[in-house]
């Protein structure tokens, strides 16, 4: 829809108006910050914008916005870079529009176990914030520590605890939007029942800026767990690993954390992070598994029921974590095998999500169709929710074939999982490169719906065009 428009080109005039309107203080066209801005962790794509703008309050967004609508200039908002969907770049070129300026956690109100905060915030950051007053915010992606939380809601975003804790979407109460138009609106109420027309605020969740620009954030708390205890489950098979996911909640128990990782993934994360452990002749998978709560007995008697279930799948070996600093070094191998793995290869990474008693079909589905493209893979992710990571390694792929025919093998891919009941993205979203596979799972009826609400909001398409669709 978007590729057909055509954008007004940046003049210097409207520069000029660009800098009235947000300040001058705020505006950049210099060669490293065009750069700096034209990429994301998305692969090596790379679309240079024509000017970054960082503006400061939300008054200052509202009126780039319906400048850049009135005279037909593109908008891409962008968040801290992490995205793996390519949500954030300027394939218009047009304007950059950083959020790094609204970096504020506002209040944190104890009595209602609420929080507002500015989407620049650096979700680790927040998390610690809240965390010090004895409450969580348990949405914690892997990049937490360089992600904004803006960002995640943008993309809908998780991580490992949301199995137990639910999604983003369960923490979101209220958001002030940026509109297209330049209006600014609340989305919904500070309260835990919304019941009052469209929940805009679950529109905009997962929308990638598509729809408006998220300037406040209402966020609800949880108690934080006073302990917790972190197994690691080693097995001979993939299949082993992900088969004990859904007998292990079939027993009544519920991990705050159930994570997957495949061998090759924990080899190339030893290595490139330097973490001390040993990876044992036929082991292929593992199991990282984490209780939480306010008794150490209840936590235990559940970490019972898990061993017999993983005894039954096959696990060779089960390691509980003494210490903090051993508890730190799991979660950093999880945390950062997607450093490791991008280190390691050229890749490319899907982001899957299946009923997660499909997850032993979808493994052995990779590796199957891996086989006939001739590509190879490394998988993780979190299993307690069925999304699965699949970085697609080059390996012994020819050029020709990574570049013209690992799309087919790609499309399978997600064949595959809508097969199986599930869909295309369970966290990183679709943004660019995701969007010419929505029909996979979508129909044009569907797919026409989006499209329409995209043209309520932003008849101009203006505001990060080229996504999605």
């Amino acid at each position: 829809m978007s590729a057909v428009i055509n954008y007004t080109k940046i003049t210097p005039e409207i520069l000029t108006r660009i800098a009235q309107a947000i300040g001058i203080e705020n505006v950049f066209t210099d060669e490293d910050s065009l750069a700096n801005y034209s990429h994301d962790e998305t692969e090596d794509l790379h679309y240079y914008p024509e000017v970054v703008v960082k503006p400061a309050n939300t008054a200052g967004v509202a009126t780039l916005l319906k400048l850049c609508n009135e005279i037909g200039v593109p908008v891409t908002p962008r968040g801290g870079g992490t995205g793996l969907s390519g949500a954030a770049l300027p394939v218009f070129g047009g304007v950059l529009l950083s959020m790094e300026k609204f970096k504020a956690i506002i209040s944190i109100d104890t009595d209602n176990l609420q929080a507002t905060v500015e989407p620049g915030v650096i979700t680790e950051e927040f998390i610690n914030a809240v965390a010090a007053e004895g409450l969580l915010y348990p949405v914690d992606p892997s990049s937490k520590g360089s992600c904004f939380i803006g960002g995640n809601v943008a993309h809908g975003s998780g991580g490992p605890r949301v199995v137990k804790y639910g999604t983003i979407r369960e923490y979101i109460l209220n958001l002030e939007v940026v509109l297209p138009t330049g209006e600014v609106i609340w989305t919904g109420a500070n309260t835990l029942k919304y019941a009052s027309g469209y929940n805009l605020t679950q529109l905009m969740i997962g929308s990638e800026g598509t729809l408006g620009v998220v300037t406040k954030i209402v966020t609800k708390l949880i108690p934080l767990a006073k302990h917790s205890v972190l197994m690691l489950g080693s097995f001979a098979e993939n299949e082993q690993a992900c088969g004990a996911v859904s007998a292990i909640f079939k027993t009544g128990v519920i991990p705050s954390a159930l994570e997957f990782m495949e061998r090759r993934g924990v080899e190339w994360v030893v290595k490139y992070d330097d973490i001390k452990f040993e990876v044992k002749d036929g082991i292929n998978a593992y199991l990282l598994i984490e209780f939480d709560g306010g008794d150490m007995d209840s936590i235990f008697k559940d970490c019972e029921h898990v061993n017999t279930v993983l005894e039954a799948f096959g696990c060779t070996d089960v390691l509980f974590a003494d210490t903090a600093q051993q508890k730190e070094e799991l979660w950093r191998m999880r945390r950062t095998m997607a450093e490791s793995v991008k280190a390691n290869s050229v890749y490319k990474e899907e982001d899957t999500v299946v009923p997660r008693a499909a997850l032993p079909q979808l493994i052995s589905g990779i590796k199957e169709i891996g086989s006939r493209y001739g590509f190879e893979s490394v998988c993780y992710g979190h299993a307690g929710d069925g999304n699965l990571h699949i970085n697609i390694i080059k390996a012994g792929m020819s050029d020709d074939d990574w570049k013209n025919k690992l799309k087919d093998g790609i499309i399978e891919l997600f064949q595959l999982t809508a097969d199986l009941g599930g869909t295309i993205s369970g966290e990183h979203g679709i943004g660019l490169v995701q969007r010419e596979f929505m029909s996979i799972k979508y129909s044009e009826v569907h797919l026409n719906l989006m499209r329409n609400i995209k043209k309520v909001f932003d008849p101009n398409s203006i505001l990060n065009p080229g996504k999605i669709f």
